[in-house]
């Protein structure tokens, strides 16, 4: 409660709720192809894991791309013309998609999936938005409850699967035209640009921040953290659907009333991704306390073990289910965490240092989708996709390991928050 009375006075709480709101529905339809993979497969005559894979990545792909343009729009001609910009071509694509319906091809669907990326890159104008009204001590939680908007996701898996097996799968792109065209009208009405002179951006821009290794290692922290998280979203319900398929006829029949197993794989889809879109701000707000390198350290530890039991163990089903929501809470926590140290340390190049860390978070999640599908098409199983993961988690701890000591005594001294 304290909290929010100190979002409430220090910022502009409305333009908070309409970055949520904005975010929250734009995650919704960025990934909404993953759960609707197995019924779009059957339409339009059977797809292969790696065509599958393809499909599901394009949109994060295109969102990491697209991440680099907006954050340079938002830092140009400001968040809000930026957002409505980018959500008018989002409608527009998902518009499309639900005319066409079911007579609409493979490429037709690729570049409906590519459009979706607008959405995706949603992040590099949400997070500037809210951020920009509030100072340092609260970034942690402010850009938590901004980026909780990947909650969108678990709407997907508990809804689309019904939808579709009720009306079929071009109605879930109607619902997702419809709230999109929504959003629009709500951010256009309630979000407002924060009252500073923001510099003009140029490439030169681009090329000084990417000339600092710190914009690399904040690239590798959230490629791990959002692209794990969005990376196994987005596949979730195709790894349940394949490895699962007899436990959740089972379970759906005998616990849920529910035969369509697509269906139950939604929901429990829906389960292991509701705690890690759940928890992002509890991982801003753990960062603000502990600090975001120790909170990291933790987060990413806790992701490495799971991801080995992934790797090496067979798991029974509700086993394999808690150890699925073990690893979303930790990468939504890290992902809350890396973002209370990015405005600190870029404070006054939030707008192109979120497209470009957001980029490298969609990056991670399209490299994560497509590892999983190579591994699936050539090695029959998910393991090695698994143990490659948890190979680069690695990598990321032994970089908070090489840059803690350097940040605390440089950069983190004036940063105004705990590091």
């Amino acid at each position: 409660m304290k909290m929010f009375k100190e979002l409430k006075k220090e910022g502009h709480f409305p333009t908070l709720i309409a970055a949520f709101l904005y975010f929250d529905f734009s995650f919704m339809v960025w990934t909404m192809l993953g759960p609707l993979a197995p019924e779009i497969s059957q339409s339009i005559g059977g797809l292969t894991p790696s065509q599958i894979s393809t499909l599901l990545s394009l949109p994060i792909l295109g969102g990491a791309i697209l991440r680099i343009l907006l954050g340079f729009l938002v830092d140009n001609i400001g968040p809000k013309k930026t957002a409505l910009i980018s959500q008018a071509i989002v409608a527009g694509a998902l518009w499309y998609a639900y005319f066409r319906g079911v007579n609409i091809t493979y490429g037709e669907l690729l570049l409906v999936a590519f459009a979706l990326g607008f959405a995706g890159a949603s992040f590099a104008v949400a997070l500037p938005q809210a951020g920009q009204w509030y100072p340092p001590k609260l970034q942690g939680v402010v850009l938590g409850i901004a980026g909780a908007g990947n909650i969108g996701v678990v709407i997907d898996f508990l809804f689309a699967p019904k939808i579709a097996e009720i009306w079929g799968w071009p109605a879930v792109f109607l619902v997702g035209a419809v709230l999109s065209t929504f959003i629009w009208v709500v951010y256009l009405f309630m979000a407002k640009d924060a009252p500073i002179q923001a510099k003009k951006r140029t490439l030169k821009d681009y090329l000084r921040l990417l000339k600092d290794k710190d914009t690399w290692w904040f690239s590798l922290f959230y490629a791990v953290s959002f692209g794990g998280f969005v990376g196994f979203a987005s596949y979730m319900k195709v790894y349940l659907m394949d490895v699962y398929y007899e436990d959740m006829a089972r379970i759906g029949k005998a616990l849920l009333h529910e035969e369509n197993v697509k269906v139950v794989a939604g929901y429990f889809g829906a389960l292991t991704i509701f705690a890690g879109a759940l928890l992002r701000p509890v991982g801003g707000a753990i960062a603000d306390k502990l600090g975001g390198v120790k909170a990291l350290y933790i987060f990413y530890g806790g992701v490495l073990v799971l991801a080995l039991i992934l790797a090496f163990a067979k798991l029974p089903f509700m086993a394999a289910i808690l150890v699925l929501f073990l690893i979303m809470s930790f990468l939504g926590m890290a992902n809350g965490a890396v973002f209370q140290l990015v405005p600190q340390r870029f404070g006054k190049d939030i707008g192109i240092m979120t497209g470009i860390v957001g980029c490298a978070g969609g990056l991670g999640g399209t490299a994560l989708i497509k590892t999983l599908g190579w591994s699936k098409q050539y090695f029959g199983s998910y393991s090695v996709g698994f143990m490659i993961f948890a190979g680069v988690v690695a990598v990321a701890i032994i970089g908070l390991s090489l840059v803690k000591t350097r940040w605390r005594t440089t950069w983190g001294l004036n940063a105004g928050g705990r590091i």
